[in-house]
């Protein structure tokens, strides 16, 4: 019988080593004051999906170049999930000991925004206490987490199927 690959291995190696890529990165913008800009912060989207692509051809080349889809769609959320549980974490040890003002920063951002959309001022304060309720830290790591899980099931979807290699039947 043949050896296989561990999809968890595999995942915990990407999803680390991502992982590490995004604290780093997010350390930057954030001590830089570039947290609030959208598009730089929407790049960490772009690492999610060269870490899940790069996982599933490493995958499959230790699999002597098969892949199945349904190995591919658990590989790249399996990714996801490390990556998520460990920037969620970092991300809430950032936000309570490093630069508490992050959360504060944001929320005066979100009150801006709706001042230039031409909100009144109950309509804001209505938003801003209901935003706040969902500011709380275990929210956010939760939120974080099941984000970057969702993400990266829509992205493995797509990607594994592109990638998938089925091994023939009568091999």
């Amino acid at each position: 019988m043949e050896e296989r690959a561990s999809t968890a291995r595999v995942a915990l190696k990407y999803g680390v080593l991502t992982s590490v890529i995004i604290m780093v990165y997010t350390t930057i913008i954030n001590v830089s004051g570039l947290s609030q800009n959208q598009y730089l912060t929407s790049l960490t989207f772009i690492f999610m999906i060269v870490a899940i692509v790069l996982a599933m051809k490493d995958y499959r080349e230790q699999n002597k170049g098969f892949m199945s889809y349904g190995e591919g769609l658990g590989l790249g959320t399996l990714v996801s999930a490390v990556m998520g549980l460990l920037s969620s974490a970092f991300n809430m040890f950032y936000m309570q000991f490093i630069d508490n003002t992050l959360l504060t920063q944001g929320m005066n951002k979100v009150r801006e925004d709706m001042e230039k959309r031409g909100m009144d001022d109950s309509q804001i304060d209505q938003a801003m206490e209901l935003s706040q309720r969902f500011m709380s830290p275990g929210i956010i790591f939760f939120m974080g987490v099941l984000g970057s899980v969702l993400m990266g099931l829509v992205v493995s979807l797509i990607i594994a199927a592109i990638l998938r290699r089925e091994k023939p039947v009568f091999e």
